[in-house]
């Protein structure tokens, strides 16, 4: 009878995977050729075995860690040790108990089989024809033909997670084939962690990712890894960071049961292609934008013609119709990739967008959440240097306060004032005004001139609006003309101080 390297030994293992799934003691004794039978504990055959275990020791339980199918020919078992001896396996979780008849013992002894079977632990006799060995290679056979399936599942799995990728909505993609895949949900989520894109059943628990995203970010910044695992009642979820450099989204898969090994290399594999994906379409997205951008400042430059050749040549149009520059400030990363696949260029305080006029509005908008914009009027390529002077004035009164987004047709209809630069009129006005601001402190000059301009030159109008005698008015004005040495008749001058008094 063999029954593998015991004699003289404490403790031998002769088969320890590292696998989850894994075969039941039931199927070991029904379908390997090895003559095993089920002595006790019938009802508790369905408990998976992870490894077989030979041991002669009386406490084999040190050396055990649960799961496994103990072999042992009984050497040191007599009838006061057998309930100790089961007991002990019973606390460590011991799956059954092979019983090699032959050498140490020709039956097994009563006692033992009393014990287990009160004990609810499967005892199995092992013929002395069986060697040990040959159960620890059956079973060893069995786990690793259930690792291979796992395995090639899993391969499998991958195969269709990188079909998903390579489809037109790409990371979408990808997150739909995940759900369908894992039997659970599955969910796409931008940096603060709103979702963008979710799927499978439950979806709906995407919106619970949220909270542990802060948490996420504190512990990538402390350099722990970057991925984290929690548990609400019912459902267990991965959350894992996306982005090569720096974070720039996340994705999350919901399962009403824990994840096995597998199933989190298939989760790893989606966030590998997720994060290919969302760099690969970054990369792709700035080749495309440095190239419109140079071909832009051909065009701003006028260069009309080498612009569209260059486009021709890439297999890209500007488009039929009218034009519309808009100028945006704000921080130049965020307005480009606002400006998502349009024509933009980040040039001195701004960046220049140009769009085609039904799309104006739309990017307004989509600009406006990252600082003030200025949108120009509809023009035709050849005027796109005069579309990018209307959307830079614009741009200004937008900065001013008038408003996050100014349109040129509107500024144009405020009057002069509101297409002034605002540094340069403010120095206008102090330089024209300082006499009379100098003038001790006789405010009521400035007011006077504002009132008698107002009114354009009516002295009772203007008498009667400052509350004061037309001759007082009109000793004022002479002290204004004075001090300013400018005639208040003339029609230049009064234009000038208008000016002056409103900016």
């Amino acid at each position: 009878m063999h029954y593998g390297k015991i004699a003289g030994s404490a403790l031998a293992v002769t088969y320890k995977p590292g696998v989850v799934v894994a075969p039941t003691l039931r199927t070991i004794v029904r379908r390997l050729p090895l003559g095993l039978t089920v002595l006790a504990g019938e009802d508790a055959l369905d408990r998976p075995v992870r490894w077989v275990a030979v041991s002669e020791l009386e406490d084999p339980t040190p050396f055990l860690e649960g799961g496994e199918l103990v072999l042992t020919t009984g050497m040191r078992l007599d009838a006061a040790r057998a309930q100790p001896y089961i007991r002990r396996l019973v606390a460590r979780g011991v799956t059954g108990l092979g019983f090699g008849v032959g050498l140490g013992h020709e039956t097994i002894p009563a006692e033992l089989l009393e014990a287990a079977a009160g004990a609810g632990l499967p005892l199995v006799e092992v013929p002395r024809e069986t060697p040990f060995v040959a159960v620890g290679k059956a079973v060893s056979d069995l786990l690793a033909a259930e690792q291979y399936e796992e395995i090639s599942r899993a391969f499998a799995t991958q195969g269709r997670l990188t079909r998903a990728a390579l489809r037109p909505e790409g990371p979408r993609a990808v997150i739909d084939r995940l759900a369908g895949e894992l039997g659970g949900w599955a969910a796409l989520l931008d940096e603060a962690g709103a979702v963008r894109h979710a799927a499978g059943r439950g979806a709906a628990g995407a919106e619970a990712v949220a909270p542990e995203i802060g948490r996420l970010r504190g512990r990538t910044r402390e350099g722990t890894p970057a991925s984290l695992a929690f548990s609400t009642p019912g459902e267990h979820v991965v959350v894992q960071p996306l982005g090569a450099r720096r974070i720039r989204g996340f994705f999350a898969v919901g399962l009403g049961r824990p994840f096995t090994p597998v199933e989190h290399t298939v989760v790893n594999a989606a966030g590998s292609l997720l994060t290919l994906a969302m760099e690969h379409g970054r990369e792709h997205l700035a080749a495309e934008r440095r190239v419109r951008s140079a071909v832009l400042r051909l065009l701003l430059a006028g260069e009309v013609e080498a612009g569209r050749e260059a486009l021709e040549r890439l297999g890209d149009r500007l488009g039929d119709g009218p034009l519309v520059v808009l100028a945006a400030g704000g921080g130049r990363e965020a307005v480009l990739e606002a400006a998502g696949e349009e024509f933009a260029v980040a040039d001195d305080d701004r960046v220049v967008v140009v769009v085609p006029a039904g799309r104006a509005e739309e990017t307004a908008g989509a600009l406006q959440e990252h600082g003030p914009v200025g949108v120009g009027a509809p023009v035709g390529p050849e005027e796109l240097r005069a579309g990018l002077d209307q959307a830079d004035r614009a741009l200004a009164a937008a900065r001013r306060g008038a408003g996050p987004v100014m349109r040129f047709a509107d500024l144009a209809g405020q009057g002069l004032l509101s297409l002034l630069d605002a540094g340069a009129a403010a120095a206008f006005s102090a330089a024209l005004l300082a006499p009379l601001r100098e003038y001790g402190s006789r405010a009521d000059l400035l007011e006077s001139l504002h009132a008698y301009l107002a009114c354009n030159g009516h002295w009772d109008a203007a008498a009667q609006r400052l509350g004061v005698h037309r001759h007082t008015l009109r000793y004022r004005m002479r002290r204004v003309a004075e001090l300013l040495g400018r005639d208040l008749d003339d029609p230049a001058a009064r234009a000038e101080l208008w000016v002056a008094l409103n900016v």
